[in-house]
């Protein structure tokens, strides 16, 4: 096991591309390169608070980390090997092309090569400014960096395509945020999260250099990501067309896994897409508590809900075909990109009602024949108000005790909802009985799907409060440990089994978040 300054980092990216070498972060436009370089701005105490052990092994680093690392992590030391730059890339935010958009406060270390001979980019998010932070500063606050940090560890091991997240860092400064941009500015503490991914690319990437009519870079661009990611690919003869099938492919998978877990990413815009299918970028998340299909996390996307639950798989639609035009400037037909969208979309609908047989421990359900009971068991946990986690576990119960489904809904239930509960369950009990199903078998399918823990907004507020106010990170440990256990009933901390209280419902940085970061 190795430091990270003990690491040999190789910068494909910057040795293959055009770029700005200039380790310049003032903002400004860089047409035709793909990246400036930028050096992260050090730090005055930096302290690691959580590190990603199952991750730093997955590398072949060290566990626990060591001082150098910290070092690095932070953006004091910058390895020998590494050629730090911040990448450039635009996108359409809330629907609108917003131009070139780029890194404006992460910082590519350049890959490293784990024990398995896989290749891994690092890149520190909140490590100072860089040529696209756009009049920011480039830092981040502990409290986003801190949600970041957790949701990327959960989703990979909720088993959903995402980036990883290796390091948590205090950086021992102030980082002044107006959270919700109503001129409410305050000094919060700062972070810097270390990002791991295959690729940092995003549909962003290729939109720039199309608006740009930059063809021969856009190609380069494509050929290689097709080389490190997709290279089944590699030689085809019809390569673009199938490139753009298995982004929407990818794509599909990554949003139905998404709605399995009642994972609402709340900023979908088009410069937060990967190009591998993972998911990237975790602002204002949130996962269902209170089933609404219309639930957005994001404050800046209401009153629009543009980016709810339901819209997700609506919006990858939408982002792809911005993605496909974008590749018509090389090559790809009105046809050829018609068929990646059909793609997506029957892929997302088969894979969709296949998650769901598994979360409702069937052998299987099809959109023609199971609509209507899809239909009415959303329509069911909408009226009801039922905490969408808690629910999926509450149907793994006897049906003697399915009253315990009342405990978890967020209003008081009257006679008729409950009727309308019962008579729900009842074609249900129908279905899989006639489907067969054994007990034991429904069982396990459900655990797989349907986990009992989800990191919540209210938790994780409580534990960067406690942080923030006691220097107390015993919370923030806690929750990081037992999220990478998601599919087990917990056994102590009561916390994290329960629906969200009261008083959480309206609380800013918990039920209301915006993307200040």
């Amino acid at each position: 096991m190795k430091s990270l300054s003990d690491v040999t980092f190789s910068n494909s990216f910057t040795s293959q591309f055009p770029g700005e070498f200039t380790n310049d972060a003032t903002p400004r436009s860089t047409p035709k390169v793909l990246f400036s370089t930028v050096n992260p701005q050090p730090v005055k105490q930096p302290k690691i608070l959580l590190w990603s052990n199952d991750l730093s092994k997955r590398l072949g680093l060290s566990t626990p980390p060591t001082h150098s690392d910290a070092e690095i992590l932070s953006g004091n030391q910058i390895p020998e090997s590494s050629t730090p730059y911040a990448a450039c890339y635009g996108g359409h935010q809330f629907g609108n092309w917003a131009g070139q958009l780029g890194d404006g406060r992460a910082i590519n270390l350049g890959e490293i090569t784990d024990p398995q001979n896989k290749l891994w980019e690092i890149q520190l998010k909140g490590a100072g400014r860089t040529a696209y932070s756009r009049g920011a500063d480039g830092r981040a606050v502990l409290r986003s960096s801190f949600r970041e940090f957790i949701a990327s560890e959960a989703m990979h091991h909720l088993g959903v395509p995402t980036t990883r997240a290796l390091s948590l860092v205090d950086t021992g400064e102030s980082v002044s945020r107006d959270m919700f941009y109503d001129g409410n500015v305050r000094a919060e503490l700062g972070a810097i999260t270390s990002r791991v991914a295959e690729s940092f690319v995003r549909f962003g990437n290729f939109e720039i250099l199309a608006a740009q009519q930059e063809k021969a870079l856009l190609h380069k661009l494509m050929s290689w990501v097709v080389d490190r990611h997709y290279s089944h690919l590699s030689g085809k003869v019809d390569l673009l067309p199938l490139f753009f099938q298995e982004v929407c492919s990818r794509t599909a998978h990554m949003i139905a896994e998404w709605l399995r877990v009642g994972f609402v990413h709340g900023v979908m815009n088009t410069d937060n897409m990967s190009i591998l299918g993972q998911t990237i970028d975790y602002g204002p998340y949130g996962w269902l508590e209170s089933y609404d299909p219309l639930w957005t996390p994001n404050t800046t996307d209401l009153p629009g809900r543009r980016y709810c639950f339901a819209a997700q798989a609506p919006i990858a639609h939408w982002n792809l075909q911005r993605l496909g035009e974008s590749l018509t400037v090389i090559g790809l037909t009105p046809s050829q990109l018609e068929e990646g969208l059909r793609i997506f979309r029957e892929t997302f609908t088969e894979k969709y009602f296949k998650n769901m047989a598994r979360k409702l421990g069937l052998k299987d359900l099809n959109p023609e024949e199971h609509k209507d009971f899809i239909t009415e068991l959303d329509q069911l946990m909408k009226s009801l108000e039922l905490d969408y986690t808690l629910f999926f576990r509450a149907l793994m119960k006897p049906s003697s005790s399915f009253e315990s489904v009342f405990s978890i809904s967020y209003k008081n239930l009257n006679v008729k909802e409950k009727e309308s509960l019962f008579a729900w369950a009842k074609k249900y009990s129908d279905l899989l009985a006639a489907q067969n199903i054994q007990k034991d078998h429904q069982l396990e399918n459900m655990k797989a799907a349907n986990p009992a823990i989800v990191p919540r907004n209210f938790q994780l507020f409580e534990a960067y409060k406690l942080y923030e106010e006691k220097e107390d990170s015993s919370l923030m440990e806690k929750l990081f440990e037992k999220i990478q256990n998601p599919y087990e009933e917990p056994t102590e901390y009561d916390l994290l089994s329960q629906k969200r209280p009261d008083w959480a419902e309206d609380q800013p940085g918990s039920s209301t978040l915006s993307c200040s970061s």
